[in-house]
């Protein structure tokens, strides 16, 4: 995210007013609470953070058996609320889960190590001096994801697919002759929109996963859109009271739980044959 910020707000003297940042697009305001809207972006207050002193992510080593993925540049927004309702459900279960926004962390586009020689995209990723290397170790520890995304332009949010693009170096383990770390893994998509693109959007996240050894949960694609018709002021709403998602999301959940316990990736570790571009 860029330094230069645009700044509103004042300090008055003898009184600390904390800073606040728009996650969406990086605008800072100074005051006791957020703005009531992000004036550049025009995000709702939600979307604000406080601004704290950055610190790399740092894999602590508690195990996580379901990383829990918002990819939606706005980390509060419907792809949130799609994940609010299947972190509630994971927590009702007992499943041992961690829920990550990306727009809250840092994420350096890949360095497309692969493109000047394959030995050189390496794990750990070169680029070790953002949040990343701590995700690769979460996907690696971790025994399944459930990635929510919104639909832009017919495809998955940025942040999301720069995630991606930096999970590279894991997929190449397999193009190396290494061990790969992902194999058996299991995946659940949750997607919602304005309008078109929902299946697109999905298999376009899931080919990435696949290419890794990742197995899609049976009926592991939950998706809704609203339709192009109405304001998209109103999408919130709608999805917040829509029946069909609501359902969708509980399957989608549900059938990544009972596909994790039948514990696929240590029956299939060593017997697969990596097969890709």
């Amino acid at each position: 995210m860029s330094n230069n910020l645009e700044e509103t707000g004042s300090k008055k003297a003898g009184e600390e007013n904390p800073s606040w940042r728009c996650t969406v697009c990086g605008f800072v305001f100074f005051g006791k609470k957020p703005p009531k809207g992000c004036p550049r972006c025009h995000s709702p207050s939600r979307e604000f953070r406080t601004v704290l002193t950055h610190r790399s992510l740092v894999y602590d080593g508690k195990p996580a058996d379901v990383l829990l993925i918002n990819g939606s540049t706005h980390r509060a927004g419907n792809t949130g609320f799609l994940v609010d309702c299947a972190e509630e459900l994971l927590r009702e279960t007992g499943v041992l889960y961690q829920r990550y926004n990306l727009a809250e962390y840092s994420i350096d586009p890949c360095w497309c190590c692969y493109s000047i020689r394959d030995e050189s995209c390496t794990y750990p990723c070169r680029n070790k001096e953002d949040d990343m290397p701590a995700f690769h170790q979460m996907i690696a520890a971790s025994k399944a994801v459930i990635i929510a995304s919104p639909i832009n332009w017919n495809t998955m949010a940025v942040r999301l697919k720069i995630f991606l693009d930096r999970m590279t170096c894991m997929e190449n383990l397999y193009h190396l002759g290494k061990p790969g770390l992902t194999e058996g893994k299991i995946a659940g998509i949750l997607i919602c929109g304005h309008e078109d693109g929902a299946i697109k959007t999905a298999l376009d996240i899931f080919f990435v996963l696949q290419q890794m050894g990742f197995i899609l949960a049976p009926f592991g694609i939950g998706f809704r859109t609203h339709g192009s018709e109405y304001n998209s002021s109103t999408d919130a709403d709608f999805f917040r009271t829509d029946n069909l998602i609501a359902q969708q999301i509980q399957g989608v959940v549900h059938n990544v739980i009972e596909m994790m316990r039948l514990d696929p990736e240590s029956a299939l570790r060593g017997k697969l044959i990596p097969v890709g571009e």
